[in-house]
Protein backbone atom coordinates (compact mmCIF):
# COMPACT_ATOMS: atom_id res chain seq x y z
CA UNK A 1 0.00 0.00 0.00
CA UNK A 2 1.60 3.23 -1.24
CA UNK A 3 2.00 5.77 1.70
CA UNK A 4 -0.96 8.84 1.37
CA UNK A 5 0.44 12.17 0.55
CA UNK A 6 -0.85 15.76 1.87
CA UNK A 7 -2.29 18.25 -0.70
CA UNK A 8 -0.34 21.75 -1.72
CA UNK A 9 -2.54 24.75 -1.84
CA UNK A 10 -4.76 24.32 -4.42
CA UNK A 11 -7.15 20.94 -5.03
CA UNK A 12 -5.01 20.70 -8.23
CA UNK A 13 -2.01 19.73 -6.14
CA UNK A 14 -2.48 16.34 -6.08
CA UNK A 15 -0.09 12.83 -5.74
CA UNK A 16 -1.94 9.91 -6.93
CA UNK A 17 -2.23 7.08 -4.29
CA UNK A 18 -3.14 3.62 -5.02
CA UNK A 19 -6.95 2.37 -4.55
CA UNK A 20 -7.99 0.32 -1.81
CA UNK A 21 -6.23 3.01 0.95
CA UNK A 22 -8.54 3.03 3.64
CA UNK A 23 -10.55 6.15 5.08
CA UNK A 24 -8.87 7.99 7.08
CA UNK A 25 -10.05 11.61 8.90
CA UNK A 26 -7.40 13.87 8.32
CA UNK A 27 -8.32 16.93 6.68
CA UNK A 28 -6.24 17.64 3.29
CA UNK A 29 -5.21 13.81 3.15
CA UNK A 30 -6.36 11.90 -0.25
CA UNK A 31 -7.76 8.46 -0.01
CA UNK A 32 -10.51 6.11 -2.07
CA UNK A 33 -13.75 5.32 -1.08
CA UNK A 34 -17.09 3.94 -2.48
CA UNK A 35 -18.75 5.32 -5.24
CA UNK A 36 -22.25 4.33 -3.32
CA UNK A 37 -20.93 6.21 -0.19
CA UNK A 38 -21.02 9.21 -2.09
CA UNK A 39 -24.24 11.95 -2.42
CA UNK A 40 -24.44 15.12 -3.35
CA UNK A 41 -24.71 18.31 -1.36
CA UNK A 42 -28.61 19.21 -1.28
CA UNK A 43 -27.13 23.05 -1.27
CA UNK A 44 -25.30 22.60 -4.55
CA UNK A 45 -25.18 26.41 -6.30
CA UNK A 46 -25.24 24.94 -9.86
CA UNK A 47 -28.63 23.95 -10.69
CA UNK A 48 -27.58 22.75 -14.30
CA UNK A 49 -25.43 20.36 -15.36
CA UNK A 50 -24.18 20.30 -19.35
CA UNK A 51 -24.77 16.85 -20.85
CA UNK A 52 -22.66 17.54 -23.56
CA UNK A 53 -19.66 18.89 -20.87
CA UNK A 54 -20.28 15.78 -18.50
CA UNK A 55 -20.05 13.11 -21.66
CA UNK A 56 -16.62 15.16 -22.30
CA UNK A 57 -15.34 14.27 -19.00
CA UNK A 58 -16.42 10.89 -18.73
CA UNK A 59 -14.57 10.29 -22.29
CA UNK A 60 -11.45 12.01 -20.36
CA UNK A 61 -11.90 10.03 -17.41
CA UNK A 62 -11.74 7.00 -19.08
CA UNK A 63 -9.03 7.84 -20.88
CA UNK A 64 -6.74 9.04 -18.64
CA UNK A 65 -8.42 8.11 -14.90
CA UNK A 66 -9.69 10.48 -12.45
CA UNK A 67 -6.82 12.96 -12.07
CA UNK A 68 -8.31 15.32 -9.17
CA UNK A 69 -10.42 14.24 -6.57
CA UNK A 70 -13.80 14.60 -5.14
CA UNK A 71 -14.14 17.10 -2.16
CA UNK A 72 -16.17 15.64 0.50
CA UNK A 73 -17.01 16.00 4.21
CA UNK A 74 -18.31 13.04 6.27
CA UNK A 75 -21.81 12.49 7.10
CA UNK A 76 -23.21 10.96 10.50
CA UNK A 77 -24.59 8.13 8.56
CA UNK A 78 -21.19 6.61 7.64
CA UNK A 79 -21.63 8.56 4.37
CA UNK A 80 -19.87 11.76 2.01
CA UNK A 81 -21.67 14.70 0.97
CA UNK A 82 -19.87 16.00 -2.11
CA UNK A 83 -18.64 19.70 -1.83
CA UNK A 84 -16.78 19.83 -4.63
CA UNK A 85 -16.71 17.76 -7.76
CA UNK A 86 -20.35 16.71 -8.22
CA UNK A 87 -19.73 16.71 -12.42
CA UNK A 88 -16.83 14.59 -11.84
CA UNK A 89 -18.79 12.26 -9.52
CA UNK A 90 -21.52 11.74 -11.65
CA UNK A 91 -19.35 10.82 -14.68
CA UNK A 92 -17.62 8.19 -12.23
CA UNK A 93 -21.05 6.67 -11.20
CA UNK A 94 -22.04 6.56 -14.91
CA UNK A 95 -18.71 4.84 -15.86
CA UNK A 96 -19.55 2.66 -12.99
CA UNK A 97 -16.24 2.82 -10.88
CA UNK A 98 -16.25 0.91 -7.52
CA UNK A 99 -14.00 3.86 -5.90
CA UNK A 100 -12.64 7.03 -6.44
CA UNK A 101 -10.31 9.32 -4.73
CA UNK A 102 -11.29 11.90 -2.37
CA UNK A 103 -10.40 14.27 -0.10
CA UNK A 104 -11.98 14.54 3.23
CA UNK A 105 -12.62 17.75 4.69
CA UNK A 106 -13.72 18.52 8.44
CA UNK A 107 -16.25 21.72 6.96
CA UNK A 108 -18.97 22.87 9.26
CA UNK A 109 -22.67 23.52 6.87
CA UNK A 110 -21.27 27.37 6.13
CA UNK A 111 -17.94 26.58 5.45
CA UNK A 112 -19.01 23.44 3.04
CA UNK A 113 -21.54 26.14 1.07
CA UNK A 114 -19.25 28.32 0.91
CA UNK A 115 -16.64 26.06 -0.72
CA UNK A 116 -18.96 24.75 -3.28
CA UNK A 117 -19.45 28.63 -4.74
CA UNK A 118 -15.80 28.86 -4.71
CA UNK A 119 -15.03 25.96 -6.54
CA UNK A 120 -17.98 26.42 -8.89
CA UNK A 121 -16.84 30.12 -9.43
CA UNK A 122 -13.51 29.25 -10.20
CA UNK A 123 -14.37 26.81 -12.43
CA UNK A 124 -17.03 28.97 -14.16
CA UNK A 125 -19.22 26.29 -13.97
CA UNK A 126 -21.88 28.62 -12.70
CA UNK A 127 -24.87 31.51 -14.67
CA UNK A 128 -25.11 34.64 -13.20
CA UNK A 129 -28.29 33.44 -12.26
CA UNK A 130 -27.40 30.14 -10.10
CA UNK A 131 -24.18 32.71 -8.52
CA UNK A 132 -26.71 35.20 -7.57
CA UNK A 133 -29.31 32.84 -6.27
CA UNK A 134 -26.24 30.89 -4.41
CA UNK A 135 -25.07 34.27 -2.55
CA UNK A 136 -28.33 35.41 -1.26
CA UNK A 137 -29.09 32.02 -0.22
CA UNK A 138 -25.68 32.20 1.92
CA UNK A 139 -26.76 35.76 3.62
CA UNK A 140 -30.15 34.30 4.35
CA UNK A 141 -29.44 31.02 6.02
CA UNK A 142 -26.18 31.88 7.86
CA UNK A 143 -27.21 35.36 8.33
CA UNK A 144 -24.02 37.06 6.76
CA UNK A 145 -24.17 40.73 5.51
CA UNK A 146 -22.49 41.79 2.37
CA UNK A 147 -19.70 42.56 3.69
CA UNK A 148 -19.10 39.70 5.85
CA UNK A 149 -19.93 37.11 2.87
CA UNK A 150 -17.16 39.32 0.80
CA UNK A 151 -14.64 38.88 2.76
CA UNK A 152 -15.55 35.03 2.88
CA UNK A 153 -15.20 34.43 -1.10
CA UNK A 154 -12.81 37.66 -1.44
CA UNK A 155 -15.48 39.34 -3.62
CA UNK A 156 -15.71 42.93 -3.14
CA UNK A 157 -18.88 44.00 -1.20
CA UNK A 158 -20.39 46.07 -4.22
CA UNK A 159 -19.66 42.99 -6.44
CA UNK A 160 -22.20 40.84 -4.19
CA UNK A 161 -24.48 43.51 -3.98
CA UNK A 162 -24.91 43.60 -7.93
CA UNK A 163 -25.00 40.15 -8.35
CA UNK A 164 -28.06 39.57 -6.17
CA UNK A 165 -30.05 42.61 -7.22
CA UNK A 166 -30.15 40.53 -10.79
CA UNK A 167 -32.91 38.42 -8.77
CA UNK A 168 -35.34 41.77 -8.73
CA UNK A 169 -35.18 41.11 -12.80
CA UNK A 170 -38.21 39.81 -13.96
CA UNK A 171 -38.34 35.82 -14.76
CA UNK A 172 -37.87 36.61 -18.50
CA UNK A 173 -34.98 38.33 -17.89
CA UNK A 174 -33.41 36.03 -16.07
CA UNK A 175 -34.19 33.00 -18.17
CA UNK A 176 -32.28 35.26 -20.68
CA UNK A 177 -29.15 35.72 -18.19
CA UNK A 178 -29.48 31.87 -17.33
CA UNK A 179 -29.05 30.83 -21.26
CA UNK A 180 -26.69 33.24 -22.04
CA UNK A 181 -28.70 35.19 -24.17
CA UNK A 182 -27.58 38.42 -22.82
CA UNK A 183 -24.50 39.03 -20.61
CA UNK A 184 -24.22 39.85 -16.56
CA UNK A 185 -23.42 43.24 -17.87
CA UNK A 186 -26.36 43.43 -19.94
CA UNK A 187 -28.31 43.09 -16.96
CA UNK A 188 -26.77 44.93 -14.40
CA UNK A 189 -27.30 47.96 -17.43
CA UNK A 190 -31.44 47.43 -17.65
CA UNK A 191 -31.97 47.34 -13.85
CA UNK A 192 -32.66 51.46 -13.26
CA UNK A 193 -35.33 51.10 -15.50
CA UNK A 194 -37.14 49.37 -13.21
CA UNK A 195 -40.30 48.39 -14.90
CA UNK A 196 -40.73 45.11 -15.99
CA UNK A 197 -42.18 45.75 -19.30
CA UNK A 198 -39.90 48.01 -19.90
CA UNK A 199 -37.01 45.86 -19.37
CA UNK A 200 -38.07 43.46 -21.38
CA UNK A 201 -38.77 45.74 -24.50
CA UNK A 202 -34.84 46.92 -24.11
CA UNK A 203 -33.44 43.36 -23.71
CA UNK A 204 -35.03 42.22 -27.05
CA UNK A 205 -33.72 45.11 -28.36
CA UNK A 206 -30.03 44.30 -27.26
CA UNK A 207 -30.32 41.00 -28.81
CA UNK A 208 -32.25 42.62 -31.69
CA UNK A 209 -29.86 44.85 -32.51
CA UNK A 210 -26.63 43.52 -31.15
CA UNK A 211 -25.63 46.43 -28.54
CA UNK A 212 -22.87 46.54 -26.44
CA UNK A 213 -22.88 47.09 -22.97
CA UNK A 214 -21.50 50.11 -23.11
CA UNK A 215 -24.21 51.41 -25.93
CA UNK A 216 -27.39 49.94 -23.46
CA UNK A 217 -25.84 51.97 -20.66
CA UNK A 218 -26.21 55.09 -22.80
CA UNK A 219 -29.77 54.41 -24.10
CA UNK A 220 -30.91 53.32 -20.73
CA UNK A 221 -29.85 56.62 -19.36
CA UNK A 222 -31.28 58.53 -22.05
CA UNK A 223 -34.69 56.86 -21.57
CA UNK A 224 -34.42 57.64 -18.24
CA UNK A 225 -33.61 61.48 -18.62
CA UNK A 226 -36.70 61.62 -20.79
CA UNK A 227 -38.62 59.67 -18.91
CA UNK A 228 -38.16 62.15 -16.38
CA UNK A 229 -38.61 65.17 -18.35
CA UNK A 230 -42.31 63.66 -18.89
CA UNK A 231 -42.75 62.51 -15.65
CA UNK A 232 -42.23 66.63 -14.77
CA UNK A 233 -44.48 67.55 -17.73
CA UNK A 234 -47.38 65.61 -16.53
CA UNK A 235 -46.55 67.21 -12.73
CA UNK A 236 -46.81 70.75 -14.29
CA UNK A 237 -50.21 70.09 -15.68
CA UNK A 238 -51.57 68.91 -12.87
CA UNK A 239 -50.58 72.47 -11.48
CA UNK A 240 -51.75 74.04 -14.52
CA UNK A 241 -54.86 72.37 -13.97
CA UNK A 242 -54.89 73.05 -10.91
CA UNK A 243 -54.58 77.72 -11.71
CA UNK A 244 -57.37 77.24 -13.97
CA UNK A 245 -59.54 75.63 -11.40
CA UNK A 246 -59.01 78.89 -9.36
CA UNK A 247 -58.96 81.41 -11.87
CA UNK A 248 -62.37 79.79 -13.06
CA UNK A 249 -63.53 80.44 -9.68
CA UNK A 250 -62.06 83.75 -9.12
CA UNK A 251 -63.70 85.19 -12.53
CA UNK A 252 -66.88 83.47 -13.13
CA UNK A 253 -65.65 82.13 -16.59
CA UNK A 254 -63.91 79.51 -18.24
CA UNK A 255 -59.47 79.74 -18.03
CA UNK A 256 -57.10 77.47 -19.89
CA UNK A 257 -53.49 76.99 -19.55
CA UNK A 258 -51.70 75.90 -22.79
CA UNK A 259 -48.34 75.57 -21.70
CA UNK A 260 -45.09 74.70 -23.94
CA UNK A 261 -42.15 72.61 -23.19
CA UNK A 262 -40.06 75.26 -22.87
CA UNK A 263 -42.01 77.03 -20.58
CA UNK A 264 -44.11 79.44 -21.99
CA UNK A 265 -48.11 79.09 -23.22
CA UNK A 266 -51.07 80.81 -22.86
CA UNK A 267 -53.31 81.47 -20.70
CA UNK A 268 -57.06 81.90 -22.19
CA UNK A 269 -60.26 83.62 -20.72
CA UNK A 270 -63.71 83.06 -22.49
CA UNK A 271 -66.12 85.42 -22.47
CA UNK A 272 -68.84 86.11 -24.70
CA UNK A 273 -70.12 90.20 -24.45
CA UNK A 274 -67.94 92.83 -24.29
CA UNK A 275 -69.80 93.28 -20.57
CA UNK A 276 -68.57 90.01 -19.51
CA UNK A 277 -65.10 91.51 -20.33
CA UNK A 278 -65.59 94.38 -18.63
CA UNK A 279 -66.09 92.58 -15.59
CA UNK A 280 -63.69 90.17 -15.72
CA UNK A 281 -61.19 93.34 -16.24
CA UNK A 282 -62.58 94.92 -13.16
CA UNK A 283 -62.49 91.69 -11.12
CA UNK A 284 -58.75 91.65 -12.04
CA UNK A 285 -58.15 95.10 -11.08
CA UNK A 286 -56.17 96.33 -13.99
CA UNK A 287 -56.10 100.11 -13.61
Amino acid sequence: MSKKRGLGKGLSALIPVEPGDKVKNNDNEMCYIEVEKIFPNPNQPRKNIDEHNLEELIKSIKTHGLIQPIVVRSRSNGNYEIIAGERRWQACKKLKMNEVPVIIKTYNDLEASAAALIENIQREDLNAVDEANAYRRLMEEYGLTQEELSSRLGKSRSFIANMVRLLGLPGELREMLAEGIISTGHARALIPLQDSETQIKFALKIIKQHLSVRKTEEIVKKYIEEAGKTKRAREKDHESMEWERLLSKKLGKRVTIRPNSNGSGKLIIEYTTRDELAAIVDNIKIN
